[in-house]
């Protein structure tokens, strides 16, 4: 699945901290935008130590935007809270590492792959500005 709950949260989240001069705490974010704050909690931290947001503690702390919006990519955000690049489908992206050792009689998978391919590239190249226009 391409776009799971921790990647929605995190665009959402991208798109609030943009408007805001200052940092904005996990829970004020979780209340605005309805998310569960240990769940939303999690995607932050994961999002700051992929240098996407910064993190400041203190009672006026919070999370605040790294970077400007068009320099946060749609497929470093994803990867940052999906642990791994998001994959369409569940194929390999390496006939050598398929899991049921059955690529090479796979036919779909060379389109499978260059459909992947495509995607990757496209969420490199949409930005965060991208999403706010």
């Amino acid at each position: 699945m391409l776009i799971t709950k921790a990647s929605e949260y995190a665009i959402l989240s991208l798109i609030v901290l943009s408007k805001e001069e200052k940092p904005m705490g996990s829970e004020s974010l979780a209340i605005q935008l309805s998310i569960p704050k240990s769940f939303l909690a999690k995607i932050l931290q994961s999002l700051a130590k992929s240098n996407i947001l910064k993190s400041y503690k203190g009672i006026n702390g919070g999370f605040t935007l790294s970077l400007t919006p068009d320099k946060i990519n749609m497929l470093d955000v994803m990867t940052a809270v999906e642990g791994k690049s998001p994959a369409v489908f569940e194929c390999s992206p390496s006939m050598g590492d398929c899991p049921g050792d059955r690529a090479s009689l796979c036919s779909i998978w060379p389109f499978l792959n260059k459909l992947q391919g495509k995607i990757d590239n496209f969420l490199a190249v949409l930005t965060l500005e991208d999403i706010l226009e």
